[in-house]
Parts: structure tokens; sequence; C-alpha cells
């Protein structure tokens, strides 16, 4: 079977690799599964192994974690061989047209919607339990800074959950040009001008309630948080960032700002209620699948995906055993 394999900064191939082989039933806890990824979509967190990095191993099945597909055998009791799942691997080691996982890293797909949408409840999973963190967003000014997938996600979510003004900021204007259809009610390019200025011009002299960083990573922007964020407000930070921040910690001080991060939803809660959300409809995320690939141009994919080319925001990857429709 195929796995991919990193060569080198922004280089992948598909390997050849053994098929996995199921243990036998464990004496107590949750079983196992054989699961076929089937339907996937890049990330914003599989780019750091897609470009390289010192931070974290990089073994052959990185880097995909956003995907459904098949149960294909099972040592427990959860699932039946056959069934449709949504299943997040260990460690984001998902890159293999079959692979060993706990049952219990795996949910039902709500079959009143399109297996892509159902996938991004893995993402939205992730946005609903950072989200759970802050107090009641009724009545809110919330500034989300990047305008990427998660973003826009978090502007859905911020639109259903109350928030008064939806900010979106980000110096890639393809994607501020599509935040408005995600909910966002107004948007600043922050590499044409200034955005405390601007925010503050929407937001009749005042500063947001709440910021939420979306970008992460070695783009991070916790500087810039903490420049909007208004006395006693809030700070979510979503974006992995780097190992080490250097911040403007004392402005933070001074302004009684609290800082909440996230990492490590819950299968039993939140991946569950994403699926609801999507199946009943209280979110529209067709419009987040921008693009397509199959398998076999995994390498076009992330390409694509890290230059955010014509306005990229999920890209899928389709395995040769997906059958749409």
């Amino acid at each position: 079977m195929l796995a991919g394999k990193f060569l080198g900064p922004c280089r992948i191939e598909l390997v050849d690799v053994p098929e996995p082989v199921l243990p036998a039933a464990p004496a107590s806890g949750p079983g196992q599964i054989i699961f076929q990824p089937e339907c996937t979509c890049l990330c914003g967190s599989d780019l750091p192994y897609f470009k390289g990095t010192d931070e974290w191993p990089i073994e052959v099945g990185h880097s995909l974690h956003e995907m459904t597909g098949t149960v294909i055998a099972t040592n427990g009791k959860r699932y039946k061989p056959g069934e449709r799942v949504l299943c997040v691997p260990v460690a984001q080691q998902g890159l293999f047209e079959r692979y060993v996982v706990s049952e219990n890293n795996a949910i039902p797909i709500d079959t009143r919607v399109s297996e892509e949408e159902a996938m991004l409840a893995q993402p939205l999973g992730t946005a609903i339990y950072a989200l759970k963190k802050l107090p009641s967003l009724i009545d809110k000014d919330v500034v989300v800074i990047g305008q990427g997938p998660m973003g826009q996600i978090f502007n859905m979510c911020l639109r259903n959950l109350g928030a008064r003004h939806i900010i979106g900021i980000d110096k890639v204007q393809s994607r501020l040009d599509q935040s408005h259809k995600f909910g966002a009610n107004a948007t600043i390019n922050n590499s044409q001008v200034n955005p405390a200025a601007r925010v503050k011009e929407i937001l009749g002299g005042q500063l947001p309630d709440v910021i939420i960083e979306a970008v992460g990573h070695y783009d991070q922007c916790f500087d810039l948080c903490i420049e909007l964020v208004r006395p006693f407000g809030s700070i979510l930070y979503f974006g992995v960032p780097p190992p080490r921040v250097d911040v403007a910690w004392r402005d933070l001080l001074w302004k009684n700002v609290s800082v909440h991060t996230s990492l490590g939803p819950d299968f039993a809660r939140d991946f569950p209620l994403a699926m609801r959300w999507i199946g009943e409809g209280r979110l529209n995320m067709k419009p987040l699948v921008t693009h397509r690939f199959p398998l076999a141009k995994i390498q076009e994919a992330f390409e694509v995906f890290l230059a955010k080319k014509d306005g990229a925001l999920k890209v899928v990857v389709e395995f040769p055993s997906w059958k749409k429709g």
C-alpha cells in the first residue's frame, strides 16, 4: 500500500509500505480498528512537516489528520467493518492508505451531509473546543486574526454564538474577499493599513472584547493581539506557536487581559458536536473546500495550500479508494 514520505523541505513522494496488522483484542480498554482514509484535507498544522521542522520527528505517514473513510477491520466492539467514520490519527501520521488506530479516535459520519462536509467536523471540533474556554460571546466585538480555513470557521461559529461585530484580519486579500460569506462584518488587510486604527474606526473608537489568533507557527501575531484587545478583554491563542515567542507581556499585564490556549479536543464531546452542527445545517461548510487533488498529486496539493494559490482554503486530497456519490 502507499504512504507519504518527506524527502526534504517541500518534497514529498508516495512509497510502498507493508499493510497494517491488527493486534489481538486488548484485555481491557478501547479496541482498535484498521482505518482506510478515503477523503482527506490539508491543515495548517501539516505545513511544518512539509516545509521541514526540527521541532518534531518527521516519519513515514506525515502529515494528514483530517479524514473520513471506512473501518476495514476491528478487534473492538464500537464499530463493524464497512462503517463510515471520521478518524484522527495519532501525531498527524495519517498519510497511509490504511492504518491502525484506537476506536476512540473515530466518530460516526452524519449521513445528512456529504463526506467532504462531514470531514470538516475535525477542524470545526477544534474551534468549538477552543471557544468553550471563553465567556459568553453574545453582543461581544471579536477580531479574528488569520482568515485561512480556521479563521473562517471561527467567523462562522462567532456568528452562530451571537457576536456583535466579527472583524477578520489577514495580509492575503483573496482570503479577506471570502470572509463576509463566512460571517465577518468587516475585514482589514494589515499589510495595507494600520489594523489598530482601522479596528477603532469600525468600533466607534473602541477596541474589541476578544481577539482570536488563528495564524500560529512562525507568522504568529501575539503582539498584534495584545495591541488590539481592550483592557480586561480576552485573547484566544489558537494557532500553534513556534517553540518560543517574544511578546509584549508587560502591555498584556497592564491591560489585565486573560489569555486562553487550546489543544486536544474531546472525541466524546467536541467532534460529535461539530458533526451535529454540520448535519443540522447550522454552518455551511461547503464553501471552505476550494481545491481537490488525487493522492497521486499530493506534492501539488501541498504546494497550492502552502502558497495559498487561487484563494485556497481547504485543499481536499482524494485517496484511490474513495467512491464519490
